[in-house]
């Protein structure tokens, strides 16, 4: 069903349906209840709702706003069972019934407020798809390569199995995107390579269904005889609540994986690039932190970023908190890790680029963006940098990496690009 769950008929419609079946689950009884049952109800669904927020807030070392209709809903939900179990009796068997239903769907309205702000299910399709893991349009196995031959318009999506040979981090499975270039002949091109990389709360298919990477790397290649660089969807946390910020650490190795593991594989699997001039990192939000982060720790892999909507730097609330989580407590990892103090120490840079992208609501990203790109440039790394329209959401990010994606292509040296001021 390619129906959106961000905005249209189907969001309304369901928080339309949970509230009036609140309403008539909850219901004008006696005066008894009135006076005395109903409040008392809506008052310990209320302190529940207040409680059960302050210990998110202040235990899930959650960082990031979470969004009012969280909360809102969530009170629905406990307000309904809190009626339910105070006017039991004087409520009807068909009011009862009404108290799972409407439970269900404020739930529902709850989660969606966290979908609506962040834009990871666009449609009620790519939910089900991710969240029950089925394939993505076009994808296929390595063993189903070779039966591709000649022309074709669009790119397809490999499913990969990345040995983790090298960091021992257990990662979920990746995808790996080919142009339709490197389909045409037995002789592979040996074409660029980004890594991709999502946010926090990420699996590695979130670019392709959230941030509509495929569809852009396609529409790119249409323009350029059939070339765009392999795109390879990695794993950066190994699980959906795991943040690792792309470092080797309490939650595993994480930067080996990707700078030990990935390249290797993805050259000697599909005939890739392997000079480091044409591979680059680019990703969303954390995903945006890592790009610069393992860009200016490791210029001997990659050489160039694009960084959409990332932060200064890893990290898990303050600085503390982040060297404890983050690195076991060990300060120098984190200054190892700083893209600042990268910077500041590091010797200039020598054909290094970089690409820095928000949204004009992304204030924080903005300043954090503004302050890379100067010590950046400062360290003779080329940067340019845009801001567009929206939110700190998967759809700015693919806004951003739409807007992107001919400059990094140039940076990297697709046939038929060149590199651009």
């Amino acid at each position: 069903m390619n129906v959106s769950l961000l905005d249209g008929w189907f969001p309304w419609t369901v928080q339309a349906a949970a509230l009036a079946l609140f309403v008539t689950a909850v219901g004008w009884r006696d005066r008894t209840w009135q006076r005395k049952w109903g409040p008392i109800a809506l008052g310990t669904a209320l302190a529940i709702t207040a409680v059960a927020a302050l210990a998110v807030l202040t235990l899930s070392g959650i960082t990031d706003p979470i969004p009012f209709g969280v909360w809102l809903w969530s009170g629905v939900a406990i307000a309904a069972f809190s009626v339910l179990g105070f006017g039991w009796r004087s409520a009807k068997w068909w009011r009862r019934a009404l108290v799972a239903p409407t439970a269900l769907l404020a739930l529902f309205c709850a989660a969606n407020s966290v979908n609506i702000a962040t834009g990871y299910y666009p449609t009620i399709d790519d939910a089900i798809g991710e969240l029950s893991g089925q394939p993505l349009p076009d994808q296929i196995t390595l063993a189903e390569l070779g039966s591709i031959r000649g022309k074709t318009r669009t790119g397809r999506i490999v499913q990969v199995d990345i040995p983790d040979t090298a960091s021992g981090f257990a990662h979920r499975q990746e995808l790996v995107y080919l142009p339709p270039a490197w389909f045409r002949s037995q002789t592979r091109p040996k074409l660029p390579v980004l890594e991709m990389i999502g946010g926090e709360f990420a699996a590695p298919d979130n670019w392709i269904r959230s941030g509509n990477a495929v569809k852009t790397a396609d529409e790119f290649a249409a323009k350029h005889n059939g070339f765009a660089p392999i795109l390879v969807f990695v794993d950066a946390t190994g699980g959906f609540r795991v943040d690792t910020e792309c470092v080797d650490g309490p939650h595993g190795n994480s930067e080996s994986h990707l700078v030990k593991d990935v390249p290797p594989y993805i050259e000697k699997t599909f005939n890739a690039a392997t000079d480091p001039h044409k591979w680059g990192v680019a990703g969303w939000s954390m995903g945006g932190t890592c790009a610069v982060d393992l860009v200016v720790e490791h210029p001997n892999l990659f050489t160039h970023f694009g960084d959409f909507s990332g932060d200064k730097g890893p990290y898990i609330g303050d600085k503390d908190h982040t060297i404890q989580e983050l690195y076991g407590g060990d300060a120098a990892a984190w200054a190892a890790h700083d893209p600042l103090t990268v910077l500041a120490h590091h010797p200039k840079y020598q054909g290094v680029s970089g690409y820095f992208g928000q949204g004009d609501e992304e204030h924080g990203q903005i300043e954090s963006a503004k302050t890379l790109e100067a010590a950046a440039r400062k360290d003779g790394i080329r940067t340019t940098s845009a801001v567009g329209s929206g939110k700190h959401s998967w759809q700015t990010g693919a806004a951003t990496f739409t807007q992107a994606l001919p400059w990094l292509a140039g940076q990297l040296g697709v046939p038929g690009t060149h590199p651009q001021p």
